[in-house]
């Protein structure tokens, strides 16, 4: 995905959304304005006081500027071909909803999309020949979609499903996993590379496996 930025330490790289894959670009646009404090603007709004003050104190000049930083940012993040569809937004927090409802539906449509995803996501199962880089990035692909819709999922229920789903060829490395370590704070990463450690480890010694068993076929062939 493309990003817009400059060498400038205060200003972030910008992921630019082109109109596809929305679930990835809204969850690094998240988490951009987390780093700049300006999550809490765009998630829930900035509302005027009514009656609006003659004067504004400095607390409304602050929050002003914030939302209006959060908008340009926002502004900023989008394909000159998508930017019109929230040109006449005010806030950071419309322009959001604008895009969140056009790319994801609304409350309903989002409630169906997330229990597709939920039923996806418990069927998942690793294939008997798959390898465990493709069956984790289908893993973490349905996560991002389910968080991007709103679902709040912890690393333990994402490692634990992961556990429960592999093929016959970590029946022996799951218990191993499960036994050495505490699930509510082993990471998805921590699970990950020890996984792939032992395919590998797998991989490595099933040419010497083979080589044997020819050798055993050709030694009983000789002697008869």
């Amino acid at each position: 995905m493309a990003t817009n930025g400059t060498n400038s330490s205060s200003q972030p790289l910008i992921p630019i959304f082109k109109g596809e894959k929305y679930h990835l670009w809204s969850l690094r646009m998240k988490t951009m304005f987390k780093s700049q404090e300006l999550w809490d603007l765009v998630e829930v709004g900035y509302t005027e006081p009514t009656p609006a003050p003659t004067v504004p104190d400095q607390s409304m000049k602050d929050a002003r500027k914030r939302d209006v930083k959060a908008l340009f940012l926002l502004q900023s993040a989008l394909d000159e071909d998508i930017f019109p569809r929230i040109s006449n937004a005010s806030t950071s927090h419309e322009a959001w909803e604008i895009l969140k409802t056009e790319y994801l539906g609304d409350k309903r449509v989002i409630q169906v999309r997330l229990q597709t995803l939920r039923r996806h996501f418990n069927t998942l199962s690793m294939g008997e020949t798959e390898k465990v880089q493709s069956y984790l990035s289908r893993v973490t692909d349905i996560v991002s979609q389910m968080r991007s819709l709103g679902e709040v999922m912890n690393s333990e229920t994402i490692v634990s499903k992961v556990l429960r789903s592999l093929n016959a060829s970590f029946d022996y490395v799951v218990p191993a996993i499960e036994q050495s370590n505490d699930l509510s704070t082993y990471t998805f990463d921590a699970m990950m590379s020890s996984l792939l450690a032992h395919e590998e480890r797998a991989t490595k010694s099933s040419p010497n496996v083979e080589e044997k068993a020819f050798q055993v076929q050709g030694e009983s062939s000789s002697k008869e």
